[in-house]
């Protein structure tokens, strides 16, 4: 699982989270806990997945404030 900072899209601001397993990949955003885009995972995995975005709210909210995106983006230079 990975988490973006908040960024923000005119008025809105969102945080994406992004969980990997091989080849399969699921993007959810939040405040909405709506499914961005899915590669591979089942409906049934889709709605584990959604609900651990949901009851993790707090604590992703939290890992997002803690992601610097200048910081990551210097470390590939």
């Amino acid at each position: 699982m990975s988490v973006s900072s908040m960024t923000r899209s005119g008025d809105k601001k969102a945080i994406y989270i992004m969980f990997q397993d091989g080849e399969k990949s699921a993007e959810y955003s939040l405040p909405e806990c709506g499914l961005v885009r899915n590669k591979g995972f089942s409906e049934a995995e889709l709605a584990s997945l959604k609900e651990y975005v949901d009851n993790e709210r707090d604590s992703i909210y939290a890992m997002a404030k803690g992601v610097n995106p200048l910081k990551a983006l210097m470390r590939d230079v």
